[in-house]
């Protein structure tokens, strides 16, 4: 198991297992709960959005795959691009619809995911002008750089990874909810399961790394600063 070391003013190491900066990152997000959900509702929205989106396209794509009649009438009814005619012949146009809606969506999902990174960043760089006394306390009795940036960057990873679940668990319930008023038992029928099950697990490592993404620079940050400041910092 990894482990994390602290060093005394003689230069003997103290190490701490891998376990006890988990322990210590999840006491600090118990007492900064609050200040806690700012990121974490980023995190939400963003990954909402994306499993949203992402969902959406594995159910209307899997409708469009049926190619029955009355499946294409519905779908434009609701305004979507089956990609055939009346006839049932391929239209070059409807295809080049799909495709631009396509590009507008993909836009739209980067800008809420650079969103989500600035946000993340901005409060964990707020977390860390409120811990100067704790960070300064831990550089004093020892506490490595290292430590102390895997320590933010433990914090902020649990907060994507539990921001993620419940945004992709919201997104995926607004989705079919969303479906089965316009689509009735067809979504049932023809449900996505891989597709969707795939795009849960890349929206869960997409928030996740996002997450750990944005607390880089804080976590630096906070390793770097000098013992003696960080304790005459007010706070």
């Amino acid at each position: 198991m990894p482990e994390q070391g602290m060093q005394l003013a003689g230069g003997r190491d103290i190490v701490l297992p891998f376990s006890k900066a988990v322990e210590i990152s999840l006491r600090s997000l118990k007492i900064r709960f609050g200040r806690s959900l700012i990121p974490t509702s980023g995190v939400i929205l963003a990954i909402a959005f994306l499993m949203s989106v992402w969902s959406n396209n594995a159910i209307i794509g899997s409708l469009r795959a049926e190619n029955k009649s009355e499946i294409n009438l519905m779908l434009q009814q609701n305004g979507i691009e089956t990609g055939v005619t009346e006839s049932g012949e391929a239209s070059e146009e409807s295809r080049a619809r799909i495709q631009e809606e396509e590009s507008k969506q993909t836009w739209l999902i980067g800008l809420s995911l650079l969103v989500c990174v600035v946000g993340i960043a901005n409060a964990m760089l707020m977390s860390v002008t409120e811990r100067f006394r704790e960070i300064g306390t831990m550089k004093c009795l020892g506490a490595l750089d290292s430590f102390i940036v895997k320590l933010f960057l433990l914090e902020s990873t649990c907060q994507g990874f539990a921001g993620t679940s419940v945004g992709i668990l919201i997104g995926l319930s607004l989705t079919m909810g969303l479906a089965l008023m316009d689509y009735g038992d067809y979504v049932f029928k023809y449900f996505p399961l891989a597709p969707i099950g795939e795009s849960a697990l890349y929206a869960l490592v997409i928030g996740t790394l996002l997450s750990l993404i944005g607390a880089m620079l804080p976590a630096y940050r906070a390793a770097k600063m000098e013992p003696v400041e960080a304790m005459r910092a007010d706070t």
